[in-house]
């Protein structure tokens, strides 16, 4: 039989999703498994092949895989190893991560990369980027993560590490501490956990009213809810959020002239409240060679389908 399937993997910070892909770029089968419960990668690979298994089962497709992509935070394409990823509690060393997947699977080959990146592959095949040849892709999940796109290919740099964008700095003194180790980075602002820590911050520094002081445990989504309730600091929390976001994508611009910056994860569905000040602090802080000229777009592609398709587009490689 012929191997006209693909799997792709996105490995995030709290959920894995995989997807059965054919080519057409359908995802025909998908199951999610976690990814935060795990304190060695052995047994997270093992439950992972487990999963593959149950859905090439499913989909009546064993023997027809002919590789499998993954998208990882930290992810190497050229080594196929996930280094020092500080939202992966298995990964905060070097582990071979193709290696071990493919051993798992019965010697199917692995191809890696970092999960922004796979995601950026997937929006410029089969969404919001399709026909761009220059353009960025930031992701805002559990972390901040990017894939850098000029003149039709991704930007891995010597030594595969090329567009780590959410750990560079956003806020110079006093910055917070990052998962990474650094101080304010733009990750620990703008990603799902950032804002949830802005929450928590505001709310002890001031006796300001707001429904989040109901919540023993705030997250990003409780912001958001908020907000849809026309809470001001929940309003007010966005404003910041996007008022650095929209900062720090300014000097983004000027490094890659790209067309579009595409924004997708979990935190960009509070578009709403973050397009207007995003945009804002972009065309402020920018040169007026780009002012209002590079576009603000989001992934066109249905949930974890942008990061699954595009790692899937490294398998047919090998």
């Amino acid at each position: 039989m012929a191997q006209d399937l693909v799997i792709g993997i996105d490995v995030g910070g709290q959920t894995t999703k995989c997807g059965i892909v054919d080519a057409r770029g359908t995802v025909v089968e998908q199951t999610v498994i976690r990814t935060d419960i795990y304190e060695t990668v052995e047994p997270f690979v093992a439950e992972l092949a487990e999963a593959l298994n149950r859905i090439i089962a499913s989909a009546k497709a064993e023997g027809r895989i002919r590789g499998i992509g993954v998208g990882a935070p930290n992810g190497n394409y050229y080594t196929g190893c996930i280094e020092s990823a500080p939202n992966l509690k298995w990964a905060h060393n070097r582990v071979e991560f193709a290696k071990l997947l493919s051993e798992q699977m019965n010697g199917i080959p692995v191809s890696l990369t970092n999960d922004a990146n796979a995601a950026a592959v997937g929006e410029m095949t089969y969404g919001a980027a399709r026909g761009m040849k220059n353009f960025i892709m930031i992701t805002l999940g559990t972390g901040v993560g990017s894939g850098i796109v000029i003149n039709g290919e991704v930007v891995y740099g010597h030594d595969g590490f090329a567009g780590e964008l959410g750990h560079t700095c956003a806020v110079r003194h006093n910055g917070r501490q990052c998962g990474c180790g650094k101080h304010g980075c733009l990750e620990a602002y703008c990603s799902a956990i950032g804002v949830a820590r802005t929450a928590r911050e505001w709310l002890e520094m001031s006796d300001e009213p707001s429904e989040l002081r109901s919540l023993d445990r705030i997250t990003s989504k409780d912001v958001y809810d908020a907000a849809k309730d026309g809470d001001k600091m929940a309003l007010k929390i966005f404003a910041f959020t996007g008022r650095i976001l929209g900062e720090k994508l300014a000097d983004f611009i000027e490094f890659s002239a790209p067309e579009a910056i595409v924004l997708f994860g979990g935190l960009a569905r509070s578009k709403e409240f973050l397009t207007e000040p995003i945009l804002e602090a972009m065309n402020a802080n920018v040169l007026p060679l780009w002012r209002n000229k590079v576009k603000l777009i989001y992934s066109s592609l249905k949930e974890s389908d942008a990061a699954i398709l595009g790692a899937s587009a490294l398998a047919w490689e090998l």
